[in-house]
């Protein structure tokens, strides 16, 4: 993947502190001129987005992006479900795995490569109560360690 060419736009952060994340998948969007305007504006939010397969088709939904303030008719639904551009085989997977226990699609950034507006999902599962503060307290550690190695190599 060449970073030179990829300006991220939007990317969830809660994803990572509420789910495991098991598998990643690029896909392409379908969306209006209107929307693209948006999102290269940075007016996209994906805190309580989440993707569903329907029909065998892949759709994001309550991603947010704002309406673009300078056109004057024909603007876009801020919170409208967008189709979602995968493989069939890809799409296949998906469904197989989404039918098992506890697994869920969820969107974890939005950015533009080689032009083209890509969304990456994650096949996640949710994390429990006592998941988030083991997380959270091995963070802190490895904050902690980092910290003392820097100290102790800065002399």
């Amino acid at each position: 993947m060449d970073k030179k060419h990829i300006k991220i736009v939007a990317v969830n952060k809660k994803a990572g502190h509420d789910y495991f994340i098991d598998d990643e998948f690029e896909a392409g969007m379908v969306l209006k001129g209107t929307e693209v305007k948006s999102m290269r504006d940075g007016r996209i939010n994906l805190k309580d987005a989440y993707a569903r397969i329907k029909n065998g088709e892949v759709f994001v939904y309550q991603m947010n992006i704002s309406p673009y303030p300078f056109a004057y008719y024909d603007n876009h639904e801020p919170e409208r479900p967008r189709k979602l551009l995968l493989h069939k085989q890809e799409i296949k997977r998906l469904y197989g795995k989404i039918n098992e226990k506890g697994f869920s699609l969820i969107p974890m950034k939005v950015y533009f490569k080689g032009g083209k507006a890509k969304l990456v999902i994650a096949l996640a599962r949710g994390k429990k109560k006592f998941d988030k503060r083991e997380t959270i307290k091995q963070r802190d550690a490895k904050r902690d360690l980092d910290r003392d190695r820097k100290k102790h190599y800065s002399r």
